[in-house]
């Protein structure tokens, strides 16, 4: 695709409504975004991914999350943002503050993609009650435009008007704008090293481990030595240390009140790729494990994602999610949740034995 036909298309897009139908409600009178406004935004979120200090979904909006993630971004580089708090910063709508940040390394913002048939085939049919997903093999993508905008870590509502009319027939070879981000690729989750996998009948049916032992130095091979993550349930941020340095940050969804995280000092005991998962609505809303349960299959629309991080207490774990819109928002079911391309990524950067603080 020539120059010309990419800015026509990102004009296309620019003359459109880019806000989320969830956030139209709340934003009826407020002025719609321009287009240096939208590019500098979405630059900023690619920025931060590529330094895997992420916004979270990419929507081309300075959001709390992305306040968050450059904040975070910034400690980590040492320096202090002028930038005023999300919340206050929200209410005022001033940008954030990006200077000393190489963000014209980030060009161009948005790229062109051609649909594979692998993309077409990680979609199926995906039924919304437990007993009929327990009947599948597989939990896939509802649909093309919900693997395509995983794949380029994206809003699907911002998918969507970035593409005009062409995502409801999308089709293998049909060309799609893109955020410019690495594609997170289901089929290499398989491959994601290091951590020692554990294999079970489902991923949240591992028994209390209180001494957590790390890996094997062949399962280790290749992980940071030293690292440990810092949860902050306030700000619903998971931190990366690697010895004294910040060297990642991804959003988090964290437990309610009623079913919280687990507070205190855990270990990391091992990882589960393209988990099984107990679903047991009793447990889920009260704690409380019942004999009515249902182990769904695995895949990247299971309730735990791609990934489940392993902590060593019965039934907690760090993990994927069926939904990337709830990240930083909803209330999990008291284990931590994060985008499937985040949870890939973190994966990478930890080993069993690694502290996990959740506070």
């Amino acid at each position: 695709m020539n120059t010309v036909v990419r800015f026509a298309l990102i004009a296309i897009f620019i003359s459109s409504s880019i806000l989320p139908a969830s956030a139209k409600k709340k934003a009826t009178h407020a002025p719609k975004p321009r287009k240096a406004e939208i590019e500098a935004a979405t630059r900023l979120q690619i920025f931060l991914d590529r330094a895997n200090f992420s916004p979270g979904k990419i929507d081309g909006h300075y959001n709390d999350l992305t306040r968050r993630a450059l904040a975070l971004y910034r400690e980590s580089r040492g320096e202090q943002s002028q930038t005023p708090p999300p919340q206050r910063a929200a209410k005022s709508n001033v940008a954030p503050d990006v200077k000393g940040l190489d963000l014209a390394s980030v060009n161009p913002v948005f790229i062109p993609y051609t649909v594979t048939e692998a993309d077409l085939q990680s979609v199926g049919p995906s039924p919304k009650q437990p007993p009929q997903q327990a009947k599948l093999k597989f939990l896939p993508y509802r649909d093309v435009p919900d693997a395509i905008a995983e794949k380029f870590h994206s809003d699907i509502h911002f998918l969507e008007q970035l593409n005009p009319g062409k995502l409801k027939t999308i089709k293998a070879g049909d060309h799609v704008m893109v955020p410019n981000v690495e594609p997170f690729e289901l089929a290499s989750v398989k491959d994601i090293k290091p951590g020692s996998e554990v294999g079970l009948k489902a991923a949240n049916e591992l028994e209390d481990q209180p001494d957590a032992q790390a890996g094997s130095p062949e399962e280790n091979k290749g992980a940071p030595a030293n690292v440990a993550i810092k949860l902050d349930t306030k700000t619903n941020m998971l931190e990366v240390h690697e010895g004294d340095k910040l060297i990642a940050a991804y959003p988090v969804t964290v437990g309610s009140t009623h079913t919280a995280s687990p507070v205190g000092e855990w270990k990391v005991r091992g990882i589960a790729k393209m988990p099984k998962f107990r679903y047991d609505k009793e447990m889920l809303k009260h704690g409380q494990r019942s004999g009515n349960f249902y182990v769904l299959p695995p895949g990247p629309r299971n309730p735990v994602g791609v990934m489940w991080i392993a902590l060593n207490k019965k039934g907690i774990g760090i993990h994927g999610t069926n939904d990337p819109g709830s990240i930083g928002h909803a209330a999990s079911h008291g284990c931590v949740r994060l985008a499937n391309w985040d949870v890939v990524r973190l994966a990478t950067k930890i080993k069993s034995g690694d502290s996990v603080s959740i506070y």
